[in-house]
């Protein structure tokens, strides 16, 4: 059974409101099934994901779920009204600068107080338990603005998902998803069904991404309660759909259609799913990408691609200055720190001090685990 709710948000400015339009399908027995929750468009300028779940939908229109599917076309009707100067600037809340992908509830303290005492030697009844308390720790919630309000109402509806996948996708890239460490390799299917060319690693990448406020706490509440088995009961993931520019029909429907197979194997959708692809790669540390800033300003020509292997100090782009200061390099080249694979370059091609123009996953560490893995 399908259903459409459209969820009216708390008013920013007097006479105005805006809209969340959530997608519900159901199954029709009375037996709960799993369920699962995707989103699009929490940064609101990238387009591949919208287009990635209408894809969806008209699939899951003909198909028969067993459990529950959450979906959620376009999930920050903000930053979808940020335009300026003929650009939609949805990355970054205009009332406040903060990311709408960072600083989402982190309610581990909170589910913890609610469950002590009251965790058992069974790991499903422990996962019923968790869920339980993490719906209600997010309903105690109380959000002071429009935007603290969606990212309440967002996690609301993803809380209790066993599977929540969120659409993004960076500058110039290859398909990359980020997930935590303990989900790897029991989710690696997913990361093959997509045609993933990495998969990212981190226990807590810093800043509180939507994908971890969903499924950190599992393996944060089983290090506060080691002898009780709590399972990370969350395959909570971020999928970068590779570039913004790249929306062509036939790459977003073959997403759409990965994700169905995904789904249709996992058995959430009726069916028998296709031979599942061969790995690409296996997953890297986050700690391991390279983040190649720029030293200097200039004009930037890349002379690597997404998808190419790179060696430690491989030159990856060429920094022209072009008024240089008495005795500054013209030209400045750009290595690599790591062997890796490049996977996302900037979009544009003017570049500042400190800037990140490119990013390489590699295997080695590069940084702490304890240090924010994650870019503005």
């Amino acid at each position: 059974m399908k259903t459409i709710e459209t969820i009216t948000l708390p008013a920013a400015s007097p006479g105005t409101n805006r809209a969340l339009t959530v997608i519900r399908y159901t199954s029709q027995g009375s037996t709960p099934g799993p369920k699962v929750y995707i989103q699009a468009g929490l940064h609101a300028d990238e387009a591949p994901g919208y287009l990635v779940a209408h894809h969806l939908t008209t699939l899951l229109d003909q198909a028969e779920v067993k459990g529950e599917i959450v979906l959620v076309p376009a999930a920050n009707p903000i930053g979808l009204s940020q335009w300026r100067d003929e650009l939609l600037h949805g990355r970054f809340n205009f009332a406040n600068s903060v990311n709408f992908n960072r600083s989402h509830l982190d309610l581990v303290e909170a589910v913890s107080r609610k469950v002590e005492g009251k965790l058992t030697d069974n790991p499903q009844e422990n996962v019923t338990l968790i869920r339980s308390a993490f719906r209600e720790c997010v309903a105690e919630t109380s959000p002071i603005d429009e935007a603290e309000s969606l990212k309440k109402l967002l996690l609301s509806m993803a809380c209790d998902a066993d599977i929540m996948l969120d659409l993004h996708c960076d500058h110039q890239a290859l398909v990359h998803i980020y997930m935590g460490t303990p989900l790897w390799p029991a989710a690696q299917d997913l990361s093959a069904q997509m045609g993933a060319d990495v998969t990212l690693l981190a226990e807590n990448s810093g800043g509180n991404p939507f994908d971890e406020a969903c499924s950190r706490i599992w393996w944060d509440l089983a290090a506060q309660f080691p002898d009780k088995p709590i399972p990370p009961a969350c395959l909570s993931v971020t999928i970068e759909l590779r570039g913004i520019a790249d929306t062509d029909p036939e790459m977003v429907s073959n997403d759409a259609r990965n994700i169905f197979n995904f789904l249709q194997r996992r058995g959430i959708v009726s069916g028998t799913a296709p031979e599942l692809p061969p790995l690409k790669n296996k997953a890297t540390p986050l700690t391991g990408v390279d983040y190649v800033k720029a030293p200097s300003p200039g004009i930037v020509s890349f002379i690597k691609q997404p998808g190419e292997w790179l060696r430690k100090g491989d030159i990856i782009a060429e920094i022209v200055t072009p008024l240089p200061a008495e005795g500054e390099e013209t030209v400045v080249a750009l290595r690599t720190q790591t062997d890796g694979l490049m996977f996302t370059r900037s979009f544009d091609r003017f570049a500042r001090p400190g800037k990140i123009l490119a990013k390489v996953a590699g295997k080695q560490p590069l940084r702490d685990d304890d240090e924010n893995l994650l870019t503005l």
